[in-house]
């Protein structure tokens, strides 16, 4: 055998090893499994993993939009009238969270921490000053203090002396300012004198510039990476005590800070949002891409904010028979001291349309009110997000006080929570996807390069194989002998055998 054959059949033979071992460990898609094995371990909520300063801190920049409704008629709304509103904002706010007080607990499986939070005005994105602008609006704390008084009429009708006597109505003008982080409200002031639990200083946000919304338990993920960043308990509780069923009392989910890796577009993301008083779940809409990153986008169904009628799960929502409102609403008074505050999206997006109908100035759009989440699926990072949430007061005949006969939900604001991944972080993620996707497809790297031995092999062998035919061409005609002979007169000559004369 020559030297040549055997090359051939060594490139044989390692193509074929190639092809071989390269086909099997992608079938087996081994490489695969220990990369995801990998992440698994690495992405933990404990000291020196890839992912625990991060989420103790979050680098990206969180912004908080407010947009208030200015309500344009009100002494036509005191006589019946439909409300008419104008949308105000946004009043922009630079939003520093982090994680506070972090301790490990339980032999390090799960991690305590506290959800901190303060906001910074940003005059450049906002449409003019908190401290100036004024917005006429439902007055909240007299609707509350109605609401709770509501069967007693001997205290409503007294009380309804007391807003008449410092001129309190059932709606008020303040600046942006207040409305967000408080004022001294002089009803609450009076009712604070002989009932010391109530608080006179009253804003949608007072108290959550700098605080926190208490304790929160969560799993590290060492155990089972589906349960990473998922909230075991909530103030020292397992589950909520606000609503009517076990099934609506479930805390379930993360916070919406942290989501597990290896994320399916079949399943549901669940969150649990001290806002809302409940858990709330989104499911995969469609596939994007934010700076380059590859991500699910997840948003919350119609079903969510369903009524009973339309979805039976949400009828321990309702904080009574008589109190179950329709699709798209949630009632959150249990959580809110009684006060008739009640949740959907902005401008009643995906709820009924009556209540859209109800107030002059509502358009609900899906890009400006749709609340998402666009997580990339192999780290579970959050790329890009926008919490959209609205507060509504619900207005109607409370006994005792002289007010509407008909029963209308009254946007007063809706806010925008949105984040974006930045260059930085961005640039981390990138790094990580191209190890998992390079070490993932080594087998396929292993088969191309035995694709590309057997090329070799092949030509190897056709050309081996031409080489042969061609000798075999050569040696087919063999001369008379062994040189030719020159005829110095006419080239070449050519001898041949001498004719012999049978009659010599």
């Amino acid at each position: 055998m020559t030297r040549r054959s055997c090359a051939i059949y060594a490139v044989g033979v390692i193509c074929s090893t190639l092809l071989i071992v390269g086909i099997g460990l992608v079938v087996a898609q081994v490489f695969r499994t220990v990369m995801h094995n990998r992440l698994k371990k690495e992405i933990v909520l404990v000291e020196g993993s890839r992912v625990f300063e991060s989420w103790k801190r979050p680098p990206p920049p969180v912004y908080m939009e407010f947009f208030f409704f200015n309500i344009t008629n009100v002494e036509a709304v005191l006589t019946g009238a439909k409300p008419q509103v104008t949308q105000v904002g946004p009043y922009t706010y630079r939003e520093y969270r982090y994680k506070d007080n972090v301790s490990m607990v339980e032999n390090g499986t799960k991690v305590s921490a506290y959800n901190t939070k303060s906001f910074v005005f940003l005059r450049d994105k906002s449409v003019g000053d908190p401290t100036e602008d004024n917005i006429t609006t439902v007055n909240i704390p007299a609707w509350a203090v109605m609401n709770k008084l509501k069967g007693n009429f001997w205290k409503a009708s007294m009380v309804s002396v007391w807003m008449n006597s410092i001129g309190a109505g059932f709606f008020t003008t303040r600046s942006v300012n207040e409305l967000l982080w408080g004022y001294e409200d002089p009803l609450l002031a009076r009712l604070s004198v002989i009932s010391p639990d109530v608080d006179k200083i009253f804003g949608l946000m007072v108290n959550k510039n700098g605080t926190n919304d208490g304790e929160f338990v969560f799993h590290t993920g060492e155990e089972n990476y589906l349960d990473y960043g998922r909230v075991v308990t909530w103030k020292g509780q397992s589950a909520l005590t606000f609503w009517t069923t076990n099934q609506s009392n479930i805390i379930n989910g993360s916070d919406g800070s942290a989501f597990h890796p290896l994320i399916d577009k079949n399943e549901r993301i669940y969150i649990f949002t001290p806002d809302l008083c409940r858990t709330i779940y989104m499911e995969f809409e469609k596939d994007v891409e934010v700076r380059g990153i590859p991500a699910y986008r997840f948003t919350p169904p119609r079903s969510v904010l369903a009524s009973k009628e339309e979805n039976p799960d949400n009828e321990g929502f309702c904080v009574s028979p008589q109190e179950c409102l329709g699709t798209g609403l949630l009632k959150v008074s249990p959580c809110r001291k009684g006060a008739p505050v009640v949740a959907s999206f902005p401008h009643f997006y995906l709820a009924d349309e009556k209540y859209v109908a109800a107030v002059e100035g509502l358009s609900p759009e899906r890009v400006h009110h749709q609340t998402f989440l666009d997580l990339n699926p192999t780290t579970g990072v959050i790329v890009r997000a926008n919490k959209r949430a609205q507060v509504n007061i619900l207005i109607g005949r409370v006994g005792g006080f002289p007010v509407f006969t008909n029963e209308t939900i009254m946007p007063v604001m809706f806010l925008n929570e949105s984040v974006e991944i930045d260059e930085a972080s961005a640039g981390r993620v990138h790094k990580l996807l191209l190890i998992v996707t390079v070490v993932s497809n080594f087998p396929l790297i292993i088969v191309a390069l035995g694709a590309i031995m057997l090329a070799v092999f092949i030509i190897l062998l056709y050309r081996a194989h031409r080489e042969k035919t061609h000798s075999e061409d050569e040696t087919s005609y063999s001369p008379v002998s062994g040189k030719e002979k020159e005829d110095p007169q006419n080239g070449t000559y050519i001898g041949m055998t001498e004719k012999v004369d049978g009659q010599a």
